[in-house]
């Protein structure tokens, strides 16, 4: 094939816009219509384009995972507004102090598992958060401290929330939908942590468990951080006792209370009587 059937020899993007930027002013060329389609930020945002924007954030972060050689990925849900334990002072409640010591078991689980990633010679296993505040940043601070990468897919909010300063720049995503975030949360996932918090984590983790309950998602190691603070919030035999699920489904996640725990959950899990494939072991 040649290089001009291959796209090679047209004239690229880049060299357009440049291009583009010193054009004689006139009315022609400042009128709206003028401007290059995929410049033109007033169109990309109409209501038409939408399946091209969702397009566009399901490729990005696809495409630059591929060329940084992200194989796998153990995902940490969790809340923003579990603090670290040195600063429980600003919690906004009392049990949110209690449970700020999820924040040293998220960090220290990180920096497990990306010890055992390095070792094994491949970017497998990289943590990946949320990229914000609380478990988020004590995920990526975990991966920081044994010397490895942490993916972040950040999101808009209503109110200004910039990645923590842990996660690998390079890997470091922002999202306007929601629904191709945990497209991307998942598509790589060898493992789901998911630590205490609210809406954002319940729902990240309902999904998840949707997912491999209808056999949408392989299932994959899939723990609860805080018997306690679970069972509190969600009476899972009940569903089981309704009928509304099976007795089975409660075997699709793991209880643990430690870092250490959650390691050995994992080194142990069985899907279908095989031992998944975790790094290091």
């Amino acid at each position: 094939m040649t290089d001009d059937a291959q796209g090679k020899g047209f004239r690229d993007a880049h060299t357009d816009i440049e291009t583009a930027r010193h054009v004689p002013d006139t009315p022609q060329t400042r009128a709206p219509a003028y401007r290059l389609a995929f410049t033109d930020d007033a169109f990309m945002c109409r209501d038409e384009l939408r399946p091209v924007r969702l397009q566009l954030e399901l490729l990005k972060p696809q495409m630059v995972m591929d060329e940084y050689g992200i194989e796998s990925t153990v995902v940490m849900f969790g809340g923003a507004r579990i603090p670290e334990p040195s600063k429980v002072d600003n919690a906004r409640s009392e049990t949110l102090r209690g449970l700020s010591h999820y924040y040293d078991e998220a960090r220290k689980f990180a920096r497990i598992m990306t010890e055992r990633s390095l070792k094994n010679g491949r970017h497998d296993f990289v943590i990946t958060t949320g990229g914000g505040p609380g478990v988020m940043e004590a995920g990526s601070r975990g991966a920081a401290d044994a010397g490895g990468v942490s993916i972040g897919l950040n999101i808009v909010l209503p109110h200004e929330q910039a990645p923590n300063e842990y996660v690998t720049p390079d890997l470091c995503f922002n999202f306007h939908y929601f629904a191709i975030r945990k497209m991307h949360f998942l598509m790589r996932a060898a493992a789901v942590c998911v630590f205490p918090g609210g809406f954002g984590t319940l729902d990240e983790m309902f999904e998840s468990l949707t997912l491999i309950q209808t056999g949408r998602m392989r299932q994959v190691p899939f723990l609860l951080f805080g018997r306690a603070f679970w069972e509190k919030i969600i009476n899972w035999e009940a569903l089981a006792d309704a009928g509304t699920i099976s007795p089975d489904d409660l075997k699709l996640f793991r209880f643990v209370e430690t870092a250490e725990e959650a390691v050995e959950v994992i080194d142990g899990w069985t899907e279908h009587g095989k031992r998944g494939d975790i790094p290091g072991r």
